[in-house]
């Protein structure tokens, strides 16, 4: 990315030489990209990131296809990107069904069946999650829907680098990217668009990215995001099994040393990288902080709405008991991840789950 950061300014839509430098630059991370995921070098838009990745797909492709049908599916546990995006379009009189999933995150290609109509255009499931890491068979997901003639999105923002993203193999019609998710720069994405798939822009300007992504591009996040994907998916093996290793050596530490502990998720088809938990009876928040004090970033599954946490639309889609719900706490390795801070880590969520606990069932807690 340097070059691109310091010393090649140009705009890549500009023909003068720095312009065409800058072009390369797009050109070729354009290239690396589309060698990932199989496809044509211009079926790749690249954008600021996975959510305008996943808002390009969701609202262009529904607003694109409304002469076909009015009729979106997704599910209840889909990244807000998608979700909300999928909300928006009620105003606009498009109808939108949320399937249900299971204990363990997964969607039933039943499901999928039942709720797909002559009017569905687009059916829009997730890779794998960014809560509780639970792999989706997308492929026999994307069989069901593209047999009813709706188009297939996948957010592959999290699975990327760490699971095969081919898009042949996975049957799918639109995929987004994110590079920071690969350890690439911030603010750098890009989207997937089977040839022949229409989208309606969101984007008014210049003519950039075939005409359906107005805006210069971010060329040293692009050339980023593409040396990144690359760098993964060489490596991907490599990578994967030492962070399986490592997530595996968290779930056995903080399952042996905690009582009232879940591990949510799919046990088998879970993202490497992955170590989520629902402890009962704490607040995952009050957790977060403790081990944040002691250098440990986890990430819990409450969000803030209005000054009060409540438990994410992940876990609430799971049915857990309601004494979970709060608890959730979602773990996650690198490929830079050593075996002793998993051990450092394990036994600092063990020692803060006893003390609070502890806390909550003194006299006069709060």
């Amino acid at each position: 990315m340097r070059p691109y950061l310091w010393s090649e300014a140009g705009n890549p839509s500009s023909v003068h030489a720095p312009g065409r430098r800058a072009r390369e630059g797009v050109d070729t991370a354009r290239e690396q990209i589309a060698s990932v995921l199989g496809c044509k070098p211009g079926e790749v838009i690249f954008t600021s990131g996975g959510t305008e990745a996943d808002n390009l797909a969701v609202i262009g492709l529904a607003l694109a296809e409304m002469g076909r049908g009015r009729h979106i599916v997704t599910t209840a546990i889909e990244h807000h990107a998608v979700l909300f995006a999928a909300r928006s379009l009620r105003a606009r009189g498009l109808e939108v069904t949320e399937l249900a999933v299971d204990q363990a995150g997964r969607v039933d290609p039943a499901d999928i069946e039942a709720a797909v109509r002559p009017d569905t255009t687009l059916v829009s499931i997730g890779l794998a999650n960014n809560e509780i890491g639970t792999i989706q068979d997308l492929p026999s997901l994307a069989r069901v829907a593209r047999a009813a003639g709706a188009r297939v999105h996948t957010d592959a923002v999290q699975a990327a680098g760490q699971l095969d993203i081919n898009v042949d193999r996975l049957g799918v019609d639109l995929l987004s990217l994110s590079a920071h998710k690969l350890y690439g720069p911030k603010g750098a994405g890009a989207l997937f668009v089977r040839e022949g798939v229409d989208l309606e822009r969101r984007a008014f300007g210049g003519a950039q990215e075939r005409d359906r992504r107005a805006g210069t591009e971010n060329v040293p996040g692009v050339v980023g995001l593409g040396e990144a994907l690359m760098r993964a998916d060489t490596e991907r093996e490599r990578r994967t099994a030492h962070m399986r290793s490592l997530s595996a050596a968290l779930v056995e530490r903080v399952t042996a040393g905690c009582s009232k502990v879940r591990v949510t998720g799919d046990p088998e088809r879970r993202l490497p990288a992955f170590a989520p938990f629902a402890f009962a009876d704490i607040d995952a928040e009050s957790l977060l902080i403790r081990l944040d004090l002691e250098g440990i970033a986890v990430s819990t599954g409450a969000a803030c709405t209005s000054g009060s946490l409540e438990p994410s639309h992940v876990i609430e889609a799971l049915g857990l008991p309601e004494n979970f719900r709060r608890g959730s706490l979602r773990c996650t390795v690198g490929w830079g991840t050593t075996l002793d801070e998993v051990w450092r880590a394990g036994e600092a969520i063990e020692r803060h789950v006893r003390m609070l606990r502890t806390v909550a069932a003194s006299p006069g807690a709060v």
